[in-house]
């Protein structure tokens, strides 16, 4: 029988008003499947270690390059939502340590570009078409310098499609989030970051980051191998077996390294 080879451990990124609570309900799926997986709460995000801390791309990067270090062998980052500008950055920065990038319904960025931007050109091509997802739903400090999610907007534009007692609970767990650690824009190589094998994860149902926007981003960085996912915005809560099983196939498939290899069929 072929056995199955072990796969790098995965760095789990959360995105904007998350934390790693984000992939809890992921994370027995990943586990039977052989994958090990260590989520980090990002800096300035509301949860230790540093709740209030400055939330930008560089301490992002700076905070999961340093957990990949300690792991002290190439990782697969996966990205989740905005969580994705933050993997592209670090494998820019430690490319030697990324075996993969998954984005998870991920923003995944041309270098010096913003996600408004790849906002403004799908509302160009689609004339009519509302691309704003989450937006309408936020409420903003009195200073304009950070802003938090309203349960209403989260259960319907986040988790629609997720089971209700647990959508509720992920809703109440959004915290507010600094306008600095969300309108990033990441500084990219060719020789860095575009030398790291990619993953995109397509939710067609995703309502915070429409699927024409999806699209629109990875004809802009070419190269991602395609995953399709039937679900919203947060498949890793709605079809947390089924996108175990997807990222396990599609790692296979992309890593020689990880393929099945022949064992020995007995002791």
């Amino acid at each position: 029988m072929p056995e199955a080879a072990p796969l790098p451990p995965l760095v789990l990124i959360h995105g904007a008003w998350q934390g790693s609570w984000a992939f809890e309900s992921w994370l027995p799926a990943l586990r039977e499947r052989g994958f090990r997986a260590r989520a980090v709460d990002l800096p300035g995000n509301g949860w230790p270690p540093a709740p209030d801390a400055p939330a930008s791309l560089e301490s992002y990067t700076a905070h999961v390059v340093d957990v990949v270090r300690w792991l002290d062998e190439p990782v697969v980052l996966v990205g989740h939502s905005g969580g994705g500008i933050t993997a592209s950055q670090v494998a820019e920065a430690i490319p030697e340590r990324i075996a993969a990038l998954v984005y998870l319904a991920g923003i995944m960025l041309p270098s010096g570009t913003g996600f408004d931007h790849i906002v403004a050109l799908c509302e160009r091509e689609a004339p009519g078409t509302r691309f704003d997802g989450i937006a309408p739903y936020l409420d903003r400090s009195a200073d304009g310098s950070s802003t938090r999610v309203r349960t209403e907007g989260a259960l319907k534009c986040f988790l629609q499609d997720c089971e209700p007692a647990a959508a509720r609970r992920a809703a109440g767990l959004l915290r507010e989030q600094q306008e600095s650690g969300r309108r990033m824009k990441p500084q990219l190589s060719s020789t860095r970051f575009g030398s790291v094998p990619r993953i995109y994860v397509e939710c067609t149902d995703d309502r915070s980051i429409l699927l024409p926007l999806q699209r629109k981003m990875q004809a802009l960085t070419p190269g991602a191998v395609c995953v399709r996912m039937d679900c919203g915005h947060v498949p890793q809560l709605a079809q947390p077996e089924r996108l175990a099983e997807r990222l396990r196939e599609s790692l296979e498939a992309l890593l020689p390294s990880a393929a099945p290899r022949a064992g020995r069929s007995g002791p």
